[in-house]
């Protein structure tokens, strides 16, 4: 019973920091004219989430795949209703869940050393959902054509936060 209450304990705690540095990254206009680019530094905390079980410190909470998806549902849902964006919800929950899935196929092939690698592909893969979603809820492909720019973007932003998630989770470690 005690590990459940830490688990969730922690769950709630990772969430409410990817929530908070969501917020307040919605609030920082980035220089790039490009819609639809941004850092995603809420990202961090779903990387730190689904590697974390790979550190083995003996009193330590191991969370898993299915917990570090609920961590980012979470930050989707109540990301919208806090920042009065409902309707970008949709995209961010197809962004999410495809960058999700592609990024837990991709956990199996890298190291704790590679993270960076996982969540550049996990950017590419969110930008796809993002465009899918748009070319449906807006029944216009040719938003498609923002997609090359936007997986460029995807590559650099997902290679920085990464790094961040990288960088923490091997300071947690020792």
């Amino acid at each position: 019973m005690r590990i459940k209450v830490k688990k969730l304990t922690m769950m709630a705690v990772l969430t409410t920091i990817a929530l908070i540095i969501f917020i307040v990254e919605a609030q920082i206009p980035l220089p790039v004219p490009i819609p639809g680019v941004k850092l995603g530094l809420a990202n961090v905390v779903t990387l730190f989430a689904l590697f974390s079980g790979q550190t083995k410190k003996h009193d330590s909470v191991e969370l898993n795949m299915v917990d570090a998806f609920m961590i980012l549902v979470c930050r989707i849902i109540l990301g919208a209703v806090f920042t009065g964006r409902v309707i970008a919800f949709a995209y961010s929950i197809a962004g999410g869940v495809l960058g999700f899935a592609a990024q837990a196929v991709m956990k199996r092939y890298v190291t704790n050393k590679q993270i960076w690698v996982c969540s550049a592909i996990g950017a590419i893969f969110h930008n796809i959902g993002q465009i899918i979603a748009a070319i449906v809820i807006t029944e216009t492909p040719a938003i498609a054509a923002y997609l090359p720019t936007l997986i460029i973007a995807g590559i650099v932003t997902g290679v920085v936060t990464g790094l961040i998630a990288q960088i923490t989770i091997e300071r947690v470690k020792t």
